[in-house]
C-alpha cells in the first residue's frame, strides 16, 4: 500500500511540476522532458526527480493529451518570437533543431509564419550601423558579416541596399 501510495504522490508531485514548467512558456517536448527530470534545487542543495521513466512518459502523455504540450505550437511561437528579436532564418532553425524540433517540422513552421525577413535584416542593419548604411566595400562587409551571423540569409542580406522607392 505504501508503496503504490509513494509512487502516486512522486507522479502527483511531477505533474505539478510539469504544469508549472508549463505555465511559463510553450517548451518543446525535449526542452520539456529535460526540465522534469532536472534535479530539484532545495534549501540542501541538488535532490534527483524520484519519479520513474514510466511516470514522466505518462506526464508527457497526459500533456500532449491535454494540448498543455505541442511541438508545432512551440515552432510558431519560437520562430515568432526570434523574429522580433532580430534574428534570420537560418539561425532560428539551428536553434529548433537544438530544441530538438525535427528539420521537417521546423520547416513547416518557418513556411506559415508571414515574416518578411529582408525588412527585418534592414531594420537589424539600421539599427546597428545607423541609416543610411555605408557603401564602402569594407564597410559594407562588416554589415554583411554582422547580419550573416545574425542568421539572414544572404539575399536578404544583398536587398538591405536595393533602394525600393524608385
Amino acid at each position: 500500500m505504501s508503496e503504490t501510495s509513494t509512487r502516486r504522490s512522486a507522479y502527483a508531485r511531477l505533474l505539478d511540476r510539469a504544469m508549472r514548467i508549463l505555465a511559463m512558456r510553450d517548451h518543446s517536448e525535449q526542452e520539456f522532458r529535460r526540465k522534469l527530470t532536472a534535479p530539484i534545487i532545495t534549501k540542501t542543495g541538488p535532490e534527483p526527480v524520484d519519479a520513474t521513466e514510466d511516470d514522466i512518459n505518462k506526464v508527457v502523455d497526459w500533456c500532449y493529451e491535454n494540448n498543455y504540450l505541442d511541438d508545432a505550437r512551440f515552432a510558431r511561437q519560437f520562430i515568432a518570437s526570434r523574429g522580433r528579436k532580430g534574428y534570420g532564418p537560418s539561425r532560428i532553425r539551428q536553434e529548433l533543431n537544438q530544441k530538438g524540433i525535427g528539420r521537417e517540422a521546423g520547416e513547416t513552421a518557418m513556411r506559415e509564419c508571414e515574416i518578411d525577413w529582408g525588412a527585418i535584416a534592414r531594420e537589424q542593419a539600421y539599427r546597428k550601423f545607423g541609416e543610411p548604411l555605408p557603401t564602402t566595400f569594407a564597410e559594407k562587409v562588416k554589415v554583411q558579416r554582422f547580419l550573416m551571423y545574425r542568421g539572414f540569409m544572404m539575399e536578404d542580406i544583398q536587398a538591405v541596399w536595393l533602394n525600393f522607392d524608385d
